[in-house]
């Protein structure tokens, strides 16, 4: 079987793509390619003077396919280290949503909290997206896809002290609690949908190693070193390369919950479903991370069947 690429990706004009993060790295890349084959492409972004010149970046290179492309994609504000920032996002929508591509993310910064005080990985990787997804989900007709990444191997999630209020803080440590939150997550969702008999797929993906700013969040001056000067020249895939496990998690024939990532030692390579954690598998914490993350954001899985009814 051909690995697979950009080239896989299907017509997809008349879909709407919503891409977090897209800015900069994986996201940008992958809202690129989405545009690329004629989607609507929603740029949720932190900063809209950043986005506006990202979707006109993406809008010249689409004009250079032959009318093919979806054009410059749209602009629209969104923080997820706010709640206020998410539920506005997702009051102003209307109309469906074919894919929601949950991107966004911080990588291992000093201790800094979210508006409403949560740890600020937790809170934008995992809690952000959870609120994000559930709030726009009445509107979802296609797939969610959530980044995660390899690191969720050294993560555990503590209902102690998911916030690290009492411990002492230890940012890769809280890296990896926030991107196994995103495995845990995906599947819970995959079963809520099931069993309120959506059609909707919850899917993951992780990019490997890939040259982004992400590594420029680091809380230590010797592990951006590292990681910038040599991961990223040494090791990395380019961001395109990056994006390949997120396109091929939005289109692949794939089940739910499903999780793909890059074939070469989890680093590069052309994506493949892979395997996840004995953690990440567990699903009486999915569920009950599902319940702690509904209680902190005040955001609820919302009633599909009622709505499939009235459909």
């Amino acid at each position: 079987m051909a690995a697979f690429s950009t080239a896989d990706l299907p017509d997809m004009s008349g879909k709407t793509v919503i891409v977090t993060g897209a800015n900069s790295g994986i996201g940008r890349a992958a809202a690129a390619a989405f545009a690329h084959v004629g989607a609507r492409v929603v740029l949720a972004v932190r900063d809209p003077a950043k986005g506006q010149a990202t979707a006109s970046a993406i809008g010249a290179a689409t004009a250079t396919v032959g009318g093919g492309g979806g054009g410059a994609p749209e602009v629209r504000e969104l923080d997820l280290a706010r709640l206020d920032s998410i539920r506005a996002f997702a009051a102003a929508w209307q109309g469906e949503i074919d894919l929601l591509i949950n991107n966004a993310g911080v990588m291992a910064p000093p201790l800094t909290r979210t508006a409403d005080g949560f740890e600020l990985q937790f809170g934008t990787n995992h809690l952000g997206h959870f609120a994000l997804t559930n709030l726009l989900l009445p509107n979802v007709t296609g797939r969610i896809v959530t980044v995660s990444s390899g690191m969720h191997q050294i993560g555990r999630i503590d209902f102690a002290d998911l916030n690290w209020e009492r411990r002492r803080y230890k940012p890769w440590r809280a890296y990896g609690q926030s991107k196994l939150a995103n495995l845990l997550f995906t599947s819970e969702l995959q079963r809520r949908l099931t069993q309120a008999g959506s059609p909707v797929l919850a899917t993951a993906a992780h990019p490997g190693y890939a040259a982004t700013n992400l590594q420029s969040s680091a809380a230590s001056g010797l592990q951006r070193f590292a990681m910038n000067q040599l991961g990223n020249r040494l090791i990395a895939q380019d961001v395109a390369g990056g994006a390949l496990p997120t396109l091929y998690a939005a289109v692949a024939d794939l089940p739910g919950d499903s999780f793909a990532g890059p074939g070469i030692l989890g680093l590069r390579g052309a994506p493949k479903l892979v395997a996840r954690s004995a953690a990440a598998r567990d699903a009486t914490v999915a569920r009950r991370l599902w319940s702690v993350s509904e209680e902190l954001t005040g955001v609820s899985f919302p009633d599909l069947q009622s709505q499939n009814k009235t459909d």
